[in-house]
């Protein structure tokens, strides 16, 4: 049986294995009494841009008798090799099973990411029913925002955080301890969970469904409440919150440091179920996002912050934060984002300050193309509001707009679907002329009724009618010149029947997981057909739960209580039929939606203008330039240990970072994405080890070279350091250009072939050696022969002198090896030559 490391250099992005990234924390287990594993089912780099896991994992990992470990779904290559290996699914951290764990807690941010639960739970080894696991077995809770109808997992899930985390999950975790120490049964256990508010256990309610399919009746066992209320926090300012988050070795989705500017949303759009499970509004102070802010950069190194909000736009204090923050990060080239901007939010001052470094993407979202049909769904905004916000922004040089919609909304027409077009046309031609550009790109996805809002009543349009809007919306953009994305139909109509479905479609899918359903959000993976088969097995009709609901039905959610009163939104879905529109209650009069007790929960904006916004002391201006001056320094460096599998982009990533933590004054590009001016040599294949990495740094300014080294080496994660530093003349080539002869040395294994010598003379005597290499773009004949110099056989080993290349393919030919083979030997680059100046 092979090491687990031997088949990361066999799989894709090995660096989503690897754990030991800068700011992950490892506890020793026989200190804590209580170990949890925070799993996201879905893989690695979804999974690390998640602000509530990495919440929870700081907020954990602060408790002295706790640890948090982190663990993300393995990609199907990586699943491959574990049942091959009878490997179980296994923690970052410490490399532990998840059945040794504790607790095993699953964020379930969207409803594909379901089958990647029950996978996790497969390849760990854990039983997938509740009912199935004893004391043995891990705990197997979960939360997130799809926790608020958590019914289509309820028969695997022990229990299931409702609501703010910071709060509950700590309590869980003490509860799991006492009940250790004192030998707690499993189900006596469950029953003290549930009276923590916040704690839904799903065995302690029974379902009952009439003929017709719909349920008849949830019912509580003794003891337990008929609702589950909502755990709230109330004040966002005091929680914690992490400022040394973990900095991955491989670029993930949101690569930048991510601070929660505020929590919940009370303009009440009727379709946004986030805007009614997070209420109320929560902000932080400008002060505290600030402090953030300048402590994570600090130990990030990140080039990118963004403000995290429901709408971003609304915070009180939005222009004099980002006023601060870019008189503090322009000189050092960290840019900002904001991800979510309400259209009408936004002024020329903010979007000033936003491109001062470089522009960020600007998505809008008006979400319908007739004002009739935003009044119905609350989307308070205007035409005219969104075509002088995209004006305003192509004038201060943006290029590119987005723009999101959705189609089947309630009362949707015709007319409103073309309006889609002729509004996103409007938004192009408000562009021109203008020293940007006019590019729009349009992004519309299905309507689908989420629970706990005004529309969970509604029905969401079959697959057949979605793809006939998809048709219309296509050719249309087409003819307009306008860019058109739309959502997978079958994802749509797969999210709906778990979004709004019931206990029984557990059955469904555990039979699709075994059946290799999983990734099903990735079109490469998705299988609708293994889908079909899985309801037909289970004789469930999927299009029942897509069907519009009576309002006197009893909801599969309705013992799940998000703190907003259903009389108010069975008012508000009126009030969408009359076409009347809700305001803002941070605006304007209480809406009373019920989520207030007007004492602890309640509105808490940012509005004391008595705060102090003080000058970063760590991210102070670089000092003046000499232009005619050019300092470059050139390092040696050391990739070993498990660094050994991170690829040439990451590497670079990691330099980056490391360099901005050191407060290295690195020279940048100019233009409108301004780059640190750091050269790397040729790309090394994963898994092979190096001491002689050459990197080139140009910088602003003249700095003792071994000062730079021992800088970089308090940065730099285990496995990588500066071995040398010595500064060179700014003419020098670059890296790649610079190396006259690099040096590998290949430790044999035990069965070589027995002619090897042979086969090395041959090779060494041939005057080319072609062989196929697959790419990207197919089969390609390579001389494997031509940058070969020398080829020594030196006991067990091989030392193989080359002028550029990977030696990867000559060992592979050599030893009669596949290439996968040979990406599991040992093989180091030792030394480089390099050419005389």
């Amino acid at each position: 049986m092979k090491h687990f490391s031997e088949i990361l250099a066999e799989v894709s992005r090995p660096s989503r294995y690897l754990g030991g990234e800068l700011g992950s924390i490892r506890k020793e287990p026989s200190k804590v009494d209580v170990r949890v594993a925070l799993a996201f089912p879905d893989v690695y780099e979804i999974g690390m841009s998640n602000v509530g896991l990495a919440i929870l994992y700081h907020l954990l990992n602060h408790i002295e008798w706790l640890a948090a470990e982190r663990v993300y779904a393995p990609w199907p290559d990586m699943e491959e090799k574990l049942l091959l290996n009878g490997w179980p699914l296994s923690s970052l951290e410490s490399e532990t099973p998840l059945k040794e764990f504790d607790i095993l807690g699953f964020t379930l941010q969207y409803e594909l990411s379901y089958s990647n639960v029950l996978n996790m739970l497969r390849l760990a080894g854990i039983p997938l029913r509740a009912e199935q696991r004893n004391e043995k077995f891990p705990l197997v809770i979960a939360g997130g925002p799809c926790a608020f109808n958590p019914e289509p997992l309820a028969d695997f899930l022990d229990c299931v955080v409702i609501g703010d985390g910071e709060e509950v999950v700590p309590e869980v975790c003490s509860l799991v301890r006492k009940g250790k120490q004192n030998g707690m049964p499993r189900s006596a256990l469950l029953e003290r969970l549930a009276e923590i508010e916040g704690v839904y256990v799903p065995a302690f309610y029974d379902v009952e469904y009439k003929s017709d399919g719909q349920v008849a009746a949830i019912k509580p066992r003794p003891g337990m409440p008929a609702r589950v209320r909502r755990s709230i926090l109330a004040d966002l300012e005091k929680a914690p919150y992490p400022n040394s988050p973990i900095v991955p070795f491989m670029n993930t989705v949101h690569d930048r440091v991510a601070v929660e500017i505020s929590r919940g949303c009370t303009r009440g759009c009727r379709f946004c179920q986030a805007g009614f499970i997070y209420r109320p509004a929560r902000e932080r102070s400008p002060e505290r996002i600030s402090n953030i802010i300048e402590e994570a950069l600090k130990k990030t190194g990140y080039g990118e912050v963004s403000l995290l909000s429901l709408s971003a736009g609304d915070y009180c204090y939005m222009e004099v934060l980002l006023k601060h923050l870019m008189a503090n990060l322009s000189e050092r080239k960290v840019s900002i984002s904001l991800p979510s901007l309400r259209i009408g939010s936004l002024n020329e001052a903010m979007l000033d300050e936003i491109r001062k470094i470089r522009k960020t993407g600007l998505t809008l979202a008006p979400e319908a193309g007739t004002e009739r049909l935003r009044k119905v769904i609350n989307k308070d905004i205007s035409e005219e509001e969104l075509l002088n916000n995209c004006q305003l922004a192509f004038s201060l040089g943006w290029r590119l707009v987005k723009l999101y919609f959705m189609m089947g909304l309630p009362t949707e027409n015709k007319e409103d679907l073309a309006a889609i077009v002729n509004l996103a046309a409007k938004v192009k031609q408000s562009g021109k002329g203008t020293q940007g550009g006019s590019d729009v790109n349009v992004s519309v996805s299905t309507f689908v009724p989420k629970p706990h809002t005004p529309f969970q009543w509604e029905g969401q349009i079959d697959m057949e009618t979605t793809r006939e809007k998809q048709q219309f919306l296509w050719t249309a953009c087409k003819e307009r010149k306008l860019r058109f994305k739309h959502h997978d139909a079958r994802l749509s109509f797969l999210e709906g029947v778990f979004s709004r479905g019931d206990r029984r479609l557990g059955q469904v899918l555990e039979k699709a997981v075994t059946a290799g359903c999983r990734f099903d959000g990735w079109t490469e993976h998705f299988s609708f057909e293994r889908w079909q088969e899985a309801f037909q097995a289970c004789r469930i009709e999927p299009g029942f739960y897509l069907r519009e609901r009576g309002e006197d039905e009893i909801l599969p959610w309705d013992h799940i209580d998000s703190g907003i009163s259903k009389n108010f939104l069975l008012k508000e879905r009126e009030k969408a039929g009359l076409g009347t529109s809700t305001p803002d209650c941070r605006f304007s009069h209480c809406s009373h939606c019920g989520i207030c007790d007007f004492r602890d929960i309640r509105n808490r904006l940012s509005r004391d203008e008595s705060y102090q916004l003080k000058p970063f002391e760590n991210f102070a201006a670089p000092p003046e330039v000499n232009t005619e001056q050019r300092h470059k320094v050139r390092l040696r460096l050391a990739k070993e240990g498990k660094t050994r599998f991170i690829g040439h982009l990451e590497l670079m990533t990691v330099i980056h970072r490391a360099v901005q933590r050191a407060g290295i004054p690195i020279k940048f590009s100019a233009g409108f994405h301004p780059a640190p001016r750091i050269s790397f040599g040729d790309a090394l294949s994963a898994g092979v080890a190096s001491r002689a990495e050459i990197i080139d740094c140009e910088l602003l300014n003249a700095v003792r070279p071994s000062a730079i080294a021992v800088k970089l080496n308090r940065e730099l994660p285990e496995g990588l350091e500066v071995l040398e530093a010595w500064e060179i003349e700014p003419g020098t080539p670059s890296p790649g250009e610079s190396i006259e002869e690099s040096c590998f040395l290949v430790e044999l294994p035990d069965n070589i072939p027995p002619d090897l010598d042979r086969r090395i003379n041959d090779f060494l005597e041939a005057e080319e050696i072609i062989v196929a290499r697959d790419q990207k773009k197919g089969r390609k004949q390579t001389d494997i022969r031509a940058n070969i110099r020398t080829i020594e056989r030196n006991g067990t080993s091989l030392i193989l002198k080359m002028s550029k290349g990977n030696p990867l393919f000559t060992v592979g030919f050599l030893l009669d090896y596949s290439l996968d083979q040979a990406r599991s030997l040992t093989i180091s680059k030792i030394s480089v030559k390099l050419k005389s100046t």
